[in-house]
């Protein structure tokens, strides 16, 4: 079974992407990018792959991106997950936030870090009380038998915190991002696209063009 992709193209016509129009802090930069994304109602803008690994294999998926600063980028996960496992063996991960519909891309490389707990307590708050519920009756990424398990928890930890408010879990919270590179791609005519790379050598940002 085969599917034919040869012939399925697309000719970029975006503007150009010059080194002396970005601005000198990429974080800055990415503030910029990602509130044009906001603005065009991109689907999910927010949303990046998150690629890690450590000696027993590698991981991709999607993650939510909830903040971020002048320190990095922030997102939630449980603590006992195989992406936390393996940022606990291997803090260095990947990230990438796909804008193809504005002919995109932000490709981002650096170390990660757990935030405070009284951060995460914060953005956990701030939940609708059922995602709330569901960090805590999903093992996330241990094998199920059936979904009837994680149903049943779910109406279990329902009971169980029917009155007052849904605690953190202790094994549930935030990571944050430290870029040590960031990479800001923009499609253009003949595949001659522009990619602009921001690295962060001795503490300062030094910026280069590479070829696409």
């Amino acid at each position: 079974m085969s599917v034919d992709l040869h012939n399925l193209r697309r000719e970029f016509s975006s503007q150009a992407l010059s080194k002396k129009d970005l601005n000198a802090d990429p974080l800055q930069q990415f503030k910029i990018w990602i509130e044009q994304a906001i603005e065009a109602k991109l689907t999910i803008p927010n949303a990046m792959s998150l690629a890690t690994a450590d000696e027993n294999g590698i991981g991709i998926r999607t993650v939510l991106l909830k903040s971020f600063d002048k320190d990095g980028l922030v997102f939630f996960t449980n603590y006992n997950s195989k992406k936390s496992q393996q940022i606990g063996n291997n803090p260095q991960v990947a990230a990438l936030f796909p804008w193809i519909d504005l002919e995109r891309q932000v490709k981002i490389s650096g170390v990660v870090e757990k935030i405070s707990t009284l951060e995460s307590a914060k953005y956990f708050s701030s939940r609708p009380k059922d995602s709330q519920l569901g960090a805590w009756a999903s093992k996330q990424s241990s094998k199920l038998s059936s979904k009837q398990i994680l149903l049943s928890e779910f109406e279990s930890m329902k009971q169980k915190f029917a009155k007052g408010k849904v605690p953190l879990p202790d094994f549930w919270g935030g990571f944050r991002i430290k870029p040590t590179s960031i990479e800001f791609w923009q499609g253009r005519e003949n595949r001659l696209h522009d990619r602009i790379i921001y690295q962060k050598k001795s503490g300062k940002w030094q910026i280069n063009r590479l070829a696409p």
